[in-house]
């Protein structure tokens, strides 16, 4: 990762989910090697919000802005730029453990080996079940998987996570902790959400409370 600076805007950005407005003028600046926890209550609009920092759903108002460019315009070229993981794990039940990591890496515009991914699965204490299909694997196995691929060696600078240490036991949240604050460490960025405080090493951790909507 190289040590140019990047940066990722909200700006005046408003949702709503149906009839009912989740947030309105909305808006932070987040810069290299700086991360924001996203707070608030189940229905707040965190998942919402994530979807549209990557591009995945569009604003009623404002825009998501990558360097300063509104994110529509960068289209693909943003997108390989980061990494989202949604609350569902997302992962593919037919295919084996180490396929769903290639799969979702080569997605991301990420390349990634068998061998890549099985070395991936073993850092999060998968690599005995690299073979099992997703099927066969508990809701917590599931979820490593699906974060197997941050610890790859090379990350997109962007990192989108909701609610990345839902069904992890204490061994994997400190892996995960420490292969996030090395993306941080290296000028990268993240936005996650989380019920579970974790400390996390950033130049700027900024918290973000939906329901109260303090600008950052």
């Amino acid at each position: 990762m190289g040590v140019q600076t990047m940066s990722l805007q909200a700006h005046q950005l408003a949702c709503a989910r149906g009839e009912r407005q989740l947030f309105s003028d909305l808006n932070f600046e987040l810069q290299s090697g700086e991360a924001l926890w996203l707070k608030g209550r189940n229905g707040s609009g965190k998942s919402s919000l994530l979807r549209l920092l990557c591009g995945l759903g569009r604003p009623l108002l404002g825009e998501v802005r990558w360097n300063g460019t509104p994110i529509q315009r960068l289209r693909e070229d943003y997108h390989r730029q980061l990494i989202y993981c949604g609350h569902a794990s997302a992962i593919k039940d037919d295919l084996s453990a180490w396929e769903n990591v290639v799969v979702s890496s080569t997605l991301s515009g990420v390349a990634c080996s068998r061998d890549q991914a099985l070395v991936a699965l073993v850092s999060v204490g998968l690599g005995g079940s690299a073979e099992l299909p997703a099927r066969a694997l508990s809701q917590g196995q599931r979820r490593r998987v699906a974060l197997a691929r941050l610890a790859l060696d090379r990350l997109p600078p962007l990192l989108l996570l909701d609610e990345p240490f839902v069904a992890l036991d204490q061994p994997a949240v400190q892996t995960l902790c420490r292969t996030l604050n090395w993306h941080l460490a290296g000028g990268g960025m993240l936005v996650y959400t989380t019920h579970q405080a974790q400390a996390l090493e950033a130049r700027r951790l900024g918290q973000f409370d939906l329901d109260q909507l303090a600008p950052w």
